[in-house]
């Protein structure tokens, strides 16, 4: 019976004591298992070793043969020589030190109240009731504490439950609250300016400012690539999407939507720019830009007036001489 005794007892879950915390507990857990099966005294210390590990059993094994009568003297012996690995026992004074802290929510604070509470073995509850209350921050729920004394501590967490809602649902509005009027914030503000900045890093103009633009050869965003990797055009600032942009449409010029790369205003100057200039000529038919180069310098460059001036006086003078 003892060698079943012993089979069942190793194969418990139990975790075996190393002599590292409190020997009374441990002696507790064994005296809990080990008296469902036997009472007896002599097999209670024979299978007590089973139960130990480490420098405990090392302990035991040192013990004089025949020096033990019986378990209460091997269990009296035993707490003697780990009295120094029992913890030191907590009092209702750690109490006075759990503070609500201003920002800390209920739940969080009742949690950690409890925690400590849960260490002191001989709480009266009137003590923890009356020390919860001077540790709460001022508020409806103190006040409600105040008005109605909490029968028990059964009842403090009942009305502490109630409170940790309405804590918890006014937290969720207020974050929501704030959430929403930073959207609105972010899509209600426009671009600064900032001094001798491009115009096109900003936001795409409203308008073209040419009434006619050269025929190119190619689409304006592979005009655009070539003019990049030339490196006599720039990328101008990424702009934001307008609200209620077409989403469909992309500028890879702007690198936002709301107009495509063929319709980008700012990029049809840019290259038109760049072709009076004498670039990307390759993209552009020799006689129409030379036509419409021809053009632009007439437009662009008219005679000053003094000069205009002298002209009509010599096509007069010219005219008088035919006619004598």
């Amino acid at each position: 019976m003892e060698a079943t005794l012993l089979d069942h007892w190793k194969s418990l879950p139990i975790e075996k004591y190393d002599g590292s915390t409190d020997p009374e507990e441990n002696l507790n857990v064994f005296l809990t298992q080990a008296t469902l099966s036997t009472q007896d005294n002599s097999a209670l210390c024979r299978i007590f070793p089973t139960s130990l590990k480490g420098r405990a059993l090392s302990w035991f094994t040192r013990l004089p043969s025949s020096s033990i009568d019986s378990f209460n003297e091997l269990s009296s012996q035993f707490t003697l020589q780990f009295a120094t690995s029992k913890p030191y026992k907590t009092t209702s004074l750690a109490l006075a030190g759990v503070r609500q802290e201003k920002k800390e929510s209920l739940r969080s604070f009742i949690d950690r109240f409890n925690k400590v509470a849960i260490e002191i073995g001989d709480l009266n509850p009137a003590v923890a009731m009356d020390r919860l209350s001077t540790a709460l921050r001022p508020g409806t729920f103190v006040n409600s504490l105040c008005k109605k004394p909490p029968v028990d501590m059964n009842d403090v967490r009942r009305r502490a439950e109630k409170y940790m809602q309405m804590e918890e649902l006014a937290e969720t509005r207020n974050q929501a609250r704030a959430e929403e009027g930073h959207s609105r914030k972010e899509s209600g503000r426009e671009p600064m300016r900032k001094p001798n900045a491009d115009p096109s890093s900003i936001h795409p103009p409203r308008g073209p400012r040419y009434t006619a633009y050269t025929p190119l050869n190619a689409s304006r965003a592979k005009v655009m690539e070539q003019a990049l990797a030339s490196e006599i055009l720039v990328m101008p600032k990424r702009a934001n999407t307008p609200p209620r942009a077409d989403k469909a449409k992309m500028c890879r010029f702007h690198r936002n939507r709301g107009h495509s790369t063929e319709e980008c205003s700012a990029l049809k100057d840019k290259l038109e720019d760049l072709i009076k200039q004498g670039h990307l000529a390759s993209f552009v038919t020799s006689q129409n830009h030379q036509s419409r180069g021809g053009d632009y310098h007439s437009r662009e460059a008219p005679l000053p007036r003094d000069r205009r001036r002298r002209s009509r006086s010599a096509k007069r003078r010219d005219h008088s001489r035919h006619s004598r």
